[in-house]
């Protein structure tokens, strides 16, 4: 595992030479870089979420043979090590095979939600589900009949991101899995129940795939507020090719409207990563850092070692969010 660097900085003391009549000289400080390698996690681990709980963090992944919602535990978001299986027993509205980006909205430090999408033994589409647990370990559990959300009509409905605005009010994002039967593809949102585990109102659309960069498809929103600002991060192209990336728009609020205000993506393929896309944000010590997987240039679409776990860190320019990679050595 490829470790953090020292944080900070070291006091470097250049001492008199031996015999000398001058005095110590004053410790001179000298600034150290720091920094870490990426992927911080190299094994597949595609559509990773993170989140900070008991003193440290946990990340989460789409299915893998680490198990259906596979787990990671960090103190530090660089040093990640396998903390099994956080959901084990599928809910029994779902068939096995197919749980993919699950997120988790923290209620309290013994409550949990986490959102994911398997595949509806009913509809035959990937729908969404919600499953609780006292621990961010899990297990977690979903005892409903059916998902919280099936658009069978629209393709399905994948990739679902909680989201709690500054008055503690919740609320859903997803998108319609359209290009999987040839329609268009929208971000949605609606709010949730003060508990988490049901929507509330109705679902509103937020954006759909308009620009050429994005193919046939935007997907894996994620909401961010920052200084009042709703940025809206999502993903958009075909997840296995190098053409997948990271866009956003600005929103009035979790319900929109929302508008792009470029028509570029901010986080493309690099010479050390390839297709990097489905982020999350978090923050640590006065820095933002994007958690998304990527490729190796060299085996895109491949099965080992697959979408790995990467962190770039995003800085603002006059409310611009800007992403220097993906690199594999950050400072």
């Amino acid at each position: 595992m490829r470790l953090l660097a020292a944080a900070g900085t070291a006091l470097v003391v250049v001492l008199a030479a031996c015999g000398s009549d001058e005095p110590d000289p004053e410790p001179v400080q000298e600034e150290q870089p720091v920094g870490f390698t990426n992927p911080v996690f190299d094994e597949d681990f595609p559509d990773p979420a993170v989140i900070e709980a008991d003193g440290g963090y946990y990340a989460y992944a789409t299915n893998s043979p680490l198990g259906n919602v596979p787990a990671l535990t960090s103190s530090d978001l660089v040093s990640w090590e396998p903390a099994g299986d956080a959901m084990p027993v599928l809910a029994p509205w779902v068939t096995g095979g197919r749980t993919w980006a699950p997120e988790i909205a923290v209620h309290a430090p013994d409550r949990y939600v986490l959102y994911y999408t398997a595949l509806g033994t009913a509809s035959g589409r990937q729908c969404v589900g919600r499953a609780v647990a006292t621990s961010p370990a899990g297990p977690f559990v979903d005892d409903s009949a059916e998902p919280l959300i099936c658009q069978a009509g629209d393709g399905g409905s994948i990739d679902a991101s909680p989201f709690t605005d500054a008055d503690g009010t919740r609320y859903l994002l997803w998108k319609n899995d359209g290009n999987a039967v040839g329609v268009d593809t929208w971000i949605y949102a609606q709010p949730l129940s003060e508990d988490g585990l049901s929507l509330v109102g109705s679902p509103v659309q937020l954006m759909k795939q308009d620009q050429p960069w994005e193919g046939d498809l935007v997907e894996a929103p994620f909401l961010w507020l920052r200084d009042g600002t709703y940025y809206l991060f999502y993903s958009a192209n075909a997840y296995d090719s190098a053409d997948y990336a990271v866009g956003y728009a600005v929103c009035d609020g979790p319900l929109g409207p929302c508008r792009k205000p470029a028509d570029a993506p901010i986080l493309v393929s690099s010479d050390d990563a390839a297709g990097p896309g489905h982020c999350v944000l978090i923050e640590k010590d006065g820095r933002t850092w994007m958690v998304h997987h990527a490729w190796p240039p060299d085996a895109v679409g491949s099965v080992l070692p697959g979408r790995t776990m990467w962190l770039t860190e995003v800085t603002w320019e006059d409310g611009v969010p800007v992403l220097d990679g993906p690199r594999a050595s950050v400072d």
